[in-house]
């Protein structure tokens, strides 16, 4: 059986696709991401069709074990010119608004942790790559 519909109860591609295309539609939006992400992926359908199948692989590694990406997220974050805490704040609230729309309670909760624990890691890193 395949669960098309939110609520969803458990992570799998089909409600990761669902979050990542929510969730993505609302940030490029967002007057506080929006240039950000306008600055480093781009405007445009093709850019951002190839940044969204990267963010898949990466939330399916990373929840479901898939060994899908294999990118370097903090060399990443490490390189995007003025992101700072209020960046991850916001973008920490937005991913938290989207998982509790799209998921039931459990399943939200899990995505936040993961969220959250990125975010920290990726604060971290930074701030030590720029101390550097």
């Amino acid at each position: 059986m395949t669960i098309t519909d939110p609520p969803y109860p458990r992570i799998d591609d089909t409600s990761l696709a669902h979050l990542i295309v929510e969730f993505y539609a609302a940030a490029r939006v967002d007057p506080l991401l929006g240039p950000v992400f306008q600055a480093m992926v781009g405007d445009g359908d093709e850019e951002w069709a190839a940044h969204l199948r990267r963010v898949h692989d990466f939330w399916s590694s990373v929840t479901m074990g898939t060994g899908r990406y294999g990118g370097r997220p903090m060399q990443v974050h490490a390189g995007i010119p003025g992101l700072e805490a209020q960046h991850f704040q916001r973008w920490l609230a937005l991913f938290a608004e989207t998982t509790g729309r799209l998921f039931t309670p459990p399943a939200a909760a899990f995505l936040r942790d993961k969220a959250e624990r990125m975010g920290q890691a990726l604060q971290q890193g930074i701030a030590m790559a720029r101390s550097a």
